[in-house]
This record gives structure tokens, C-alpha cells and sequence, in this order.
């Protein structure tokens, strides 16, 4: 017998060469995007993307008079900071505006936390009953849900705006009565509230549908109702999807103008930090350090929340906008 014969790993010299296995979609992007190309290019948009946020920062921290004749990078070689100008647009005011700016960044948690609250509750509940709940017209449900995310917020402030003020009428008929709702936050939770639940329910929905489904009969067969599967199962397992539309929702309504002007107007008793900045912006045309000093706090609690929460942001959006 042969030496050819006899080892395994032979092959005839006419055969074709074997193929490389293709690489998977996923792992080619992963590859791609883990280059070092690709990390220094992040690192360029990140710095880039930091430097007016930094000259945001220095401005407000530098006195008036400094920010009136030098540039923002003058601090880095003649370095001079003060919090006088915190206190004016906290506190103060001044310039024809009276009061500062605490009232308003009051107002904006209290319109902010709720309108985010509210839509993420009714959306995950909402969510499970399409996923997990199968009833007739259910899927309809759903699909009507996914398009009304179309219909542009602009189109229905000002029927809103009559809604809440006059209520609704048919002719002599009246549907809804008149609400009387202005003056106080709940126009503007229930703005936010129903804007934001078409998304919210379409990502948690896909979210939700992905659970195992073993894991769901088998609480079935324990005897968990709906309501003990949602709150024992399905909200922790669905922490990521939560937590990431919580972001997304609570820095669209905080950095929220147009809603706000049309449904809390401009008093400091409900107006929030996007209002009374516009106004600074008007009266403040140059005074450069109070302007950057009232933008720079409208900066901060949304970054204390991103960075709070920014772990579950990437996955919980992927996890919630694909399927398979």
C-alpha cells in the first residue's frame, strides 16, 4: 500500500481548493468598525464634537469683561473664573427680566419627569397586551399604533390647544367638554404623552415579543396572572428597552420649546428652562457670559441622566428596533 494511501490528510493534486468560509455580516462590521482606523476616526468626531461644549463651559466661568475683549482659549494662558455669573441668571435676572432662571429649571423637572413617566408606563403595558395577550384585531392595534408615528406633532398643537381650552363640540352637541386646562402642567404632559407612546409602544412591543417563551408558559403553569408576569418578568428583563426610551424621551422634552410655548405659555409658574432662555437670548443679545452660564445648565441634568443611564442606550434601542 502507498505512503498516499495511507494518510488521511492526502488529497488528489487535480481537486480544487476548498473555499474560504465567508465571514458573517456581523462580525465583518464588528471587525470594521473595532480598526484602528476606525477608533482614531471616533476619537477626532469626539473631540471635535466636545471642543464648543468646553468653550460653552469656559465662557460662562470667565468674567464679563474677559469674555468681552478675548477669545474662550485666553483662559488657558491667562486663567481667571468666576461663579458670578450663576448666580445672576439663577437668582437675579436683571437687564428688564426679572427673576432667574431657578424657577424655570424647576419647572422643567417637574414637566420632564412626568412626561416621561407617563409614556413609558402606558407604553409597556400596552406593549405586553399586543405582544402576549392575543386577542381579535390585536395585530390591526399594532399596525395602527406603528403609523400614527407619521402624523407630525406641528398638525395637531393648535386642535389640541382648542381641545384642552374649549373641549370638543359637534355642532350643538358637545363631546368633550372644555377642560381648563391652561395655566397648570397637564396640557403639557398630555402633549408629550401622546406623542411619544407610538414609538414607545413600537420599540417595547419588539422588545417584549422576543422573550422566551418557555419562560412565559411556564409562569402560565404556575398560575401567574398577566399582571404578575408583567411586573415579576417582563419589566426586569425588559430594563434596557426602558431605560433606553426613558433617555430618549426625556431629553426630547427637556430640550422641548415649541410644546411649551404653545401649551404653557410664558409664565414662570409653568413655563419651562427652554422658555425663559429664549427670553435671555432677546434681552441678553450681549451678554455673552449670562447666555453660556443659563445654556450650560440647561446642560447639565440631561447629561447627568445620558451618563447615568448611557450603558443601556445602544442595546436597548438594537434589542427593541429588530427582530430575529
Amino acid at each position: 500500500m502507498s505512503e498516499q494511501q495511507l494518510s488521511p490528510t492526502a488529497v488528489d493534486d487535480g481537486a480544487a481548493p476548498a473555499a474560504p468560509a465567508p465571514v458573517p455580516a456581523v462580525k465583518a462590521a464588528r471587525r470594521a468598525f473595532s480598526s484602528p482606523i476606525s477608533s482614531l476616526l471616533m476619537i477626532v468626531v469626539t473631540v471635535l464634537w466636545t471642543i464648543p461644549t468646553l468653550g460653552l463651559l469656559v465662557t460662562s466661568l470667565r468674567p464679563k469683561q474677559d469674555v468681552a475683549s478675548t477669545g474662550w482659549w485666553e483662559f488657558f494662558t491667562h486663567p481667571s473664573a468666576t461663579l458670578d455669573n450663576y448666580h445672576t441668571v439663577l437668582f437675579e435676572g436683571g437687564f428688564g427680566v426679572s427673576g432667574g432662571l431657578m424657577p424655570y429649571l424647576v419647572n422643567s423637572l417637574a414637566i420632564s419627569v412626568p412626561a416621561t413617566v407617563f409614556p413609558l408606563v402606558l407604553a409597556a403595558m400596552a406593549a405586553y397586551a399586543l405582544a402576549w395577550v392575543k386577542f381579535r384585531g390585536s395585530d390591526v392595534i399594532f399596525f395602527v399604533i406603528f403609523a400614527l408615528q407619521v402624523v407630525p406633532l406641528q398638525m395637531a398643537l393648535i386642535p389640541l390647544l382648542q381641545l384642552f381650552s374649549g373641549g370638543a363640540h359637534i355642532g350643538s352637541v358637545t363631546i368633550v367638554p372644555g377642560l381648563d386646562l391652561s395655566g397648570t402642567y397637564a396640557p403639557v404632559w398630555l402633549a408629550h404623552t401622546m406623542f411619544a407612546l407610538p414609538l414607545a409602544v413600537f420599540l417595547l412591543h419588539n422588545f417584549i415579543s422576543q422573550l422566551p417563551r418557555d419562560l412565559m408558559e411556564a409562569a402560565v403553569v404556575d398560575g401567574a396572572s398577566h399582571f404578575k408576569i408583567f411586573r415579576s418578568i417582563v419589566l426586569p428583563l425588559c430594563a434596557p428597552a426602558l431605560a433606553s426610551f426613558a433617555i430618549f424621551q426625556f431629553l426630547w422634552v427637556w430640550n422641548d420649546l415649541l410644546v411649551a410655548l404653545t401649551f404653557a405659555g410664558g409664565t414662570p409658574e409653568v413655563a419651562p428652562m427652554t422658555v425663559r432662555l429664549a427670553q435671555l437670548s432677546g434681552s441678553f443679545g450681549g451678554r455673552w457670559e449670562l447666555l453660556t452660564a443659563g445654556a450650560f445648565l440647561s446642560l447639565i441634568v440631561p447629561l447627568i441622566v445620558f451618563f447615568s443611564l448611557q450603558r443601556y442606550f445602544v442595546r436597548g434601542l438594537l434589542a427593541g428596533s429588530v427582530k430575529g
